[in-house]
């Protein structure tokens, strides 16, 4: 902001002596525009000093993809999304055969296992598992009678979520990848952390009478903000910036109107 082109200067009138043409005329007088000292960016400093920036859903150190910042008036509008609750998704990889401290695979080394008898039936067959119960902590923290009208009418709009604080939920799961010993899983999920996900990784690995780290968090959707939003870092500048704005601020509004009314 402070290297963009910023308004002139302000203009003020002032009397200022005229040099004299002759050795008997006398001094003059002559109203001139001059610049006003006030507004020279060596005097005043940079224009802007302070702005106001918040981060929606944080991501860990050891986790990459959408983070969602607001700017100024942006930072109302992230907590109404905070208070829509929704969904975010996950690309998460995972390696079958060691089991560490921290459960990525980066960690301290705890064991090592076997992990030859996995196969993808056996993988989904847990996922499914996962889901199911997933699916029934989503309902009893809904509040929602599944028997009425309205429930129906939130399902097909898809906002069957719970309105407020609830564990990690996890709406839907399923491999996209297995190359023993590495795997890839989508992960769609409410309120969670990037540390749970790596434990939903090792919790798999148990289940499979083996173990498993996790490899990658990546975000890849937060809300109504993808991929396709995200600006990398070398595109940082206020040009990308505005744009991006811009581009998102319709899907923000609809997100609002639909969810909060």
């Amino acid at each position: 902001l402070n290297a963009a082109l910023c308004r002139a200067p302000r203009q003020r009138v002032r009397f200022l002596p005229a040099p004299a043409h002759g050795d008997g005329e006398t001094t003059r007088l002559v109203a001139v525009n001059v610049p006003v000292l006030a507004d020279h960016p060596l005097v005043r400093g940079p224009q802007f000093r302070r702005l106001k920036i918040g981060v929606g859903h944080q991501l860990d150190m050891k986790a990459s993809g959408v983070l969602v910042l607001g700017i100024g008036h942006g930072n109302k509008l992230l907590t109404d999304l905070y208070n829509c609750h929704l969904i975010k998704v996950y690309t998460v990889g995972g390696l079958f055969g060691k089991a560490t401290d921290d459960f990525s695979d980066t960690g301290k080394l705890v064991e090592k296992t076997t992990f030859d008898h996995i196969t993808r039936e056996k993988l989904e067959r847990i996922l499914a598992v996962i889901q199911g119960t997933n699916h029934k902590a989503l309902l009893m923290h809904s509040n929602i009678d599944m028997k009425t009208q309205e429930a129906y009418e939130l399902a097909v709009k898809g906002l069957i979520r719970p309105m407020g604080r609830s564990p990690p939920i996890i709406t839907a799961i399923r491999c996209l990848q297995l190359v023993l010993p590495e795997f890839q899983l989508e992960i769609h999920c409410l309120h969670e952390t990037q540390q749970y996900l790596r434990k939903i990784v090792h919790e798999i690995g148990l289940e499979l009478k083996s173990s498993a780290v996790c490899t990658q968090v990546r975000r890849v959707r937060d809300g109504v903000f993808t991929l396709d939003d995200a600006l990398l870092r070398s595109q940082w500048n206020l040009q990308n910036i505005q744009n991006a704005i811009l581009d998102c601020r319709l899907k923000v509004k609809r997100e609002l109107e639909k969810t909060l009314g």
